[in-house]
């Protein structure tokens, strides 16, 4: 064992969880050693909007709202109807302000208050992003935070294998491109290696509705965390949770976010009609969509809605991609749709009628108090895709992994996806940002609580 390289702490994932993870556990004076299969680390994150929900910040005090971490753990009870750990969610709620002011002031994250409208089931406007609003975006600041700190990250290196002796990992084992299998020593171990969407029997077992969607994540998340956890006795929660998307451009890949739907824009099925109240979530929206003629859908919105996603780089890269089309009125965009032209100009009758309160909407959705859609008029052909599980291993307020016992086992950690998250069993539960609350939080919380463990042993 001596001939072995030894880090006190390896974390295993260098996406959004487990760079802050390492952040936090070199702030704390702890040897850190990241190790990523990837050539360029990337996970998750970087395929995300970089969106993190954070409560009673002084950014949000500054323009008045108002918003505290009980009141964004009600909001995450609300939106599971009361289907995840509440204490778990008050914990991330407390964190979160501090998660923020943290990775900006201590790191340089460029991290700000983004204002202008609500994602379904928050009540204040709490979501921080970077400049450009790209997971990328993220991923490359926490790179660049990382190389400040000299935290190794060692790529092109696949974990294959947890050491374990009376249940405490002792030894990490990795595979390089040229097959050649290298071991490390350590005394505490963060899984951020994120959740099994990449694994489609897992999939299939788990979340048997997603089964034939298309998964939009990274290949990379096979679930390998989850093996390694139960391997040691972990126990797992949540198993059937997932961020579900329904905006993703058809045949581009490329997200047409939320907030065009929040400002007052709908979507159709191919028929020409709504079929959902697409403002209760676009997690929960991606399965609707697949149970429409075609597993297809089309966002309808317009030139006011279209002005504000511009903010956005993802739309921008839609715009680019050729996935928005427009026309000066709903019967001409209907044929450049190639969607019943009939249909189309009732539904969007219906709507206008619903803004003006003349009637009730059939789905539930309120759309009172929204600007009526008004020519000329855009729309996107998307499908619903899968995005990321949410289940994973049970873990307390430390990020500790948990055994079926409810005890913690001797030195692991998780964060992000290969914790369980705060979206209840399902996709109706996500709340946006949640993926990134657990990676940033549970990372910084399994940083810190891992380097204090190490720390106080030797």
């Amino acid at each position: 064992m001596s001939d072995i390289l030894h880090f006190p702490v390896i974390v295993i994932g260098a996406g959004g969880a487990g760079l802050t993870a390492a952040l936090a556990a070199s702030d704390l004076g702890a040897d850190v050693l990241v190790l990523e299969r990837d050539t360029v680390p990337m996970g998750s994150t970087a395929m995300s909007t970089g969106l993190i929900p954070a409560a009673g910040t002084p950014e949000q005090a500054e323009k008045g709202i108002e918003d505290s971490p009980e009141r964004f753990a009600a909001d995450v009870m609300a939106k599971t109807k009361g289907k995840t750990d509440p204490d778990i969610a008050l914990k991330l709620g407390q964190e979160s302000a501090e998660t923020i002011t943290w990775l900006r002031d201590k790191h340089s994250i460029p991290l700000s208050l983004i204002g202008g409208f609500l994602y379904p089931g928050h009540t204040a406007m709490r979501m921080y992003g970077t400049p450009l609003r790209t997971g990328g975006e993220l991923m490359a600041s926490l790179q660049t935070a990382c190389e400040a700190a000299d935290i190794p990250v060692l790529t092109d290196a696949t974990v294959t294998r947890l050491a374990s002796e009376k249940g405490k990992v002792t030894l990490v084992e990795y595979t390089r491109p040229d097959g050649v299998t290298e071991s490390v020593s350590c005394d505490a171990v963060i899984l951020a290696c994120s959740g099994f969407g990449g694994n489609a029997d897992m999939v299939r077992e788990w979340i048997p509705e997603m089964a034939e969607g298309f998964y939009h994540g990274h290949p990379g998340n096979k679930g390998d965390a989850i093996r390694w956890g139960q391997e040691l006795g972990a126990k797992l929660s949540d198993m059937s949770a997932y961020q579900g998307h329904g905006g993703l451009a058809a045949g581009h890949g490329i997200p047409i976010l939320w907030p065009l739907i929040m400002e007052g824009g709908f979507q159709v099925n191919r028929e020409g009609k709504r079929f959902s109240n697409e403002a209760s979530g676009y997690s929960e929206q991606a399965a609707k969509i697949n149970g429409q003629p075609g597993q297809v859908a089309w966002s309808i919105y317009d030139e006011r809605l279209h002005t504000l996603m511009l903010d956005f780089d993802d739309y921008q890269d839609a715009l680019k991609a050729g996935a928005v089309q427009s026309a000066p009125t709903i019967q001409e965009l209907a044929a450049k749709a190639n969607l019943p032209a009939d249909a189309l100009e009732a539904t969007l009758s219906n709507v206008m009628a619903l803004n003006a309160g003349e009637t009730t909407d059939e789905f539930g959705r309120d759309f009172t108090g929204k600007i009526p859609l008004a020519g000329p008029y855009y729309c996107a052909k998307v499908v619903g895709a899968l995005f990321h599980t949410q289940g994973g291993l049970s873990v307390d307020g430390d990020a500790r992994v948990l055994a079926e016992d409810g005890s913690p086992l001797p030195n692991l950690y998780a964060a992000g996806g290969a914790a369980r998250g705060i979206s209840g069993d399902g996709a109706d539960g996500y709340l946006a940002g949640n993926g990134l609350l657990t990676a940033t939080s549970f990372g910084k919380l399994a940083g810190r609580a891992a380097a204090e463990q190490v720390l106080n042993e030797n």
